[in-house]
This record gives structure tokens, C-alpha cells and sequence, in this order.
């Protein structure tokens, strides 16, 4: 069940100059409200950040950070969340006849002190990717 559905802006760091500021398009997914068919999710919250065209910063280069914002802000346990980078559907080239097609990356943190640290990426598959590419359909 989606939970939430917003966009999450961060400062950033630089006073000011608000080096790092950016923003996204967040959701996240509760997989246990609803019906889990008896399902018990290690990782129940699912959190997905989509790139925003206007942002100065890409979800790659700040996902820590989001991440450690989000937990904060929606009281999740890190343990229990599953972190995913989207990429939408991209034409590109001469008349935008080339595509490049929508993509999920999982990513995991090291956690310390609260931070989300240390992220390694890996395309995301099974279950949790047919999930998703279901709840992003025609969406942008």
C-alpha cells in the first residue's frame, strides 16, 4: 500500500550557497498494510526516489542522505526498508527514437549512528521489481 506520495526536497549543506540542495519524487510502500496474501517482509517498507529534472542534485549522488532523511522523518526502522533508485522511461537521440527503459536499483547502507552510509547498488529483480513496474505504470 502507498503511504506516501510527495516530493522530498533537502538543504544540503553551505548556508546560503545550499551546496547539495536537491529534490525528488518519493514514495514509499508499506507491504504489509493490505493484503499480503499471510506474507511476512523482512523489508516491508519499500522507499523509492525518482530524479526530478529541475533538481540540482541527482537521487545517485544524494541517496545516503535521502535516505537518512526519510527514516528520520517517517520513523522507519533502517533494517526494515528496502531503498530503491527509479529511472523512468527515457527517449533520447535524433526525433527521440532511442529509449532507454525504465530501471529499479536496489541500494544498501551501512548504517552508523543513525546514517546511511556506504551504498551498493544492484538492479532490482523478482517479486519486489514486478511490484513496482505494476505501481509505476503509466505513471511519471
Amino acid at each position: 500500500m502507498l503511504i506516501f506520495n510527495d516530493i522530498l526536497r533537502w538543504d544540503g549543506f553551505g548556508g546560503k550557497l545550499r551546496l547539495a540542495s536537491g529534490k525528488c519524487k518519493l514514495r514509499i510502500y508499506d507491504l504489509n498494510r493490505g493484503d499480503s496474501g499471510g506474507l511476512v517482509h523482512l523489508k516491508p517498507v519499500v522507499v523509492v526516489a525518482t530524479d526530478l529534472a529541475d533538481s540540482k542534485m541527482t537521487v545517485r549522488s544524494c541517496c545516503g542522505h535521502i535516505a537518512t532523511t526519510v527514516v528520520r522523518n517517517h520513523h522507519i526502522v533502517p533494517y526494515r526498508m528496502q531503498f530503491i533508485e527509479h529511472y523512468p522511461e527515457t527517449f533520447y537521440g535524433r526525433q527521440t527514437r532511442q529509449c532507454m527503459p525504465q530501471k529499479f536499483d536496489a541500494v544498501e547502507f551501512k548504517w552508523e549512528k543513525g546514517l546511511a552510509l556506504h551504498a551498493t547498488w544492484q538492479p532490482l529483480d523478482g517479486p519486489l521489481l514486478d511490484f513496482l513496474r505494476d505501481q509505476f505504470k503509466g505513471s511519471k
